[in-house]
């Protein structure tokens, strides 16, 4: 449902010479003398500037926090903002149209990957100048540039960050007498950790099949890639990529893990752990809210993502990222921008902090994490994708290669395909989608 909300503009009284006369009762200055320098400077200051603004907002209410909206407009009376919210998959089939159409809203936002796609064809704002001009990038975690591409240009910012990190079930570590993880951990150390943990009725690691907390950190975090710098190269049969894959799908292979029927029947690796038929697995940030709502009593924490085989770790990020439609006039650009700053700052940051939902890209605002919450220790979360963040390899036609090889990564690790054979296939299909698009 569309829902709108103006705001007018507050009336601003002109000051007269009078108003702001010396102290003989606002009588005029004698002709010929200079007005007084505070007199000069009520005249020169003017009303803010009268802007329109159209904020559209997939998910509604549900994704972004109403409190920051309200206050925006609240703030800012001279910008008459209007909200167009939708559920989120009415949103991205109408935004299509409307994008051609030229009627889109101002400034909304969706999956980073997305994002960049816009960008590439111009749709998206190159938001670099805006930075530049009005942001230090010291007050912000490296997350405040996962819209930045290949090209160099930022084509939004973060709506929210949701890194991954390491969840661990305390009591299964204390009942095995197995040492804790911690930020020192490498992929060696866990996996010992997870075969230790391992019993008929009990997975040491809960893996996933999917990208984010899948095959992508694994294969990065030993020495592999996906693609290549230029994002426009497929790298899936990189000596190190098929190695680090064979590692990933060998914990199915040996029972460390549970294959793919058995997660899709328990609703999810994030079940399996929070039922405590797993003792880790890798968590998104977001995982937190149904984890806890589920799970009430699971005692758990995380630590910062494994190290891999190079001393490095890799910490996978995703984001919805807003943007600025380029279309849009100049002063509705200007006002969108406005409200961007006012997201990015430290009130609407710790907003969105204690929603818990995802974490704040102003480093000002981490602070106000409930770490009496599980996992105490989110700055596991916050400093890993300070220190090691990265997309998965989000190039304009992301969601295109990934669904590309999806299905085949599905059979590797559900032993239906040898990796060998499987990455030759998943190489083959993404360097298609992606010659077809460069």
């Amino acid at each position: 449902m569309k829902k709108i909300l103006t705001i007018c503009m507050t009336a601003v009284l002109s000051l007269s010479l009078a108003a702001c006369g010396s102290s003989n009762g606002g009588s005029k200055s004698p002709e010929g003398t200079k007005a007084p320098e505070a007199t000069k400077g009520a005249e020169a200051s003017a009303a803010p500037k009268e802007m329109k603004l159209k904020i559209g907002l997939p998910g509604g209410y549900d994704v972004t926090k109403k409190e920051i909206i309200d206050d925006f407009i609240a703030k800012f009376p001279n910008i008459q903002t209007e909200i167009v919210e939708a559920p989120w998959e009415d949103f991205s089939t109408k935004i299509t149209t409307e994008i051609a159409g030229g009627t889109a809203p101002d400034i909304w936002f969706q999956e980073n990957a997305i994002i960049l796609g816009y960008g590439k064809r111009g749709v998206a704002e190159d938001l670099t100048p805006y930075i530049e001009k009005d942001l230090k990038a010291e007050d912000y975690s490296s997350g405040l540039y996962a819209a930045k591409a290949t090209d160099g240009k930022v084509y939004g910012i973060p709506h929210g960050l949701n890194p991954v990190a390491l969840a661990y079930n305390k009591q299964i570590f204390a009942d095995a007498g197995v040492p804790l993880p911690t930020d020192d951990w490498t992929y060696d150390d866990m996996i010992e950790a997870a075969k230790k943990l391992t019993k008929p009725d009990q997975y040491g690691f809960a893996a996933s099949y999917g990208i984010t907390q899948g095959w992508y950190p694994w294969t990065r975090s030993q020495g592999g890639q996906v693609l290549d710098d230029t994002k426009s190269k497929a790298m899936f049969t990189d000596p190190k990529s098929i190695a680090a894959v064979t590692t990933w799908a060998n914990l199915v292979k040996e029972g460390t893990a549970p294959n793919l029927d058995f997660l899709s029947a328990a609703g999810g690796e994030w079940k399996v752990f929070g039922s405590g038929k797993a003792a880790m697995f890798f968590m998104q940030y977001s995982n937190q809210v149904i984890i806890n709502k589920d799970f009430g009593t699971l005692d758990y924490d995380t630590v910062m993502m494994p190290k891999g085989t190079d001393g490095k770790r890799i910490v996978p990020n995703i984001s919805n990222t807003w943007m600025i439609f380029s279309k849009a006039k100049q002063d509705s650009k200007e006002a969108a921008w406005e409200f961007l700053k006012y997201y990015l700052g430290v009130e609407a940051q710790t907003q969105l902090a204690e929603s818990g939902s995802s974490l704040p890209v102003n480093k000002a605002a981490i602070s106000a994490l409930d770490t009496n919450v599980n996992p105490k220790n989110k700055k596991a979360f916050s400093e890993g994708v300070d220190q090691a963040g990265a997309t998965t390899d989000e190039n304009p036609v992301w969601n295109e290669w990934r669904t590309a090889a999806q299905p085949i990564y599905s059979d590797i690790f559900n032993q239906k395909l040898s990796p060998e054979e499987g990455m030759k296939k998943i190489q083959e299909k993404v360097q298609a989608v992606l010659d077809q698009n460069n």
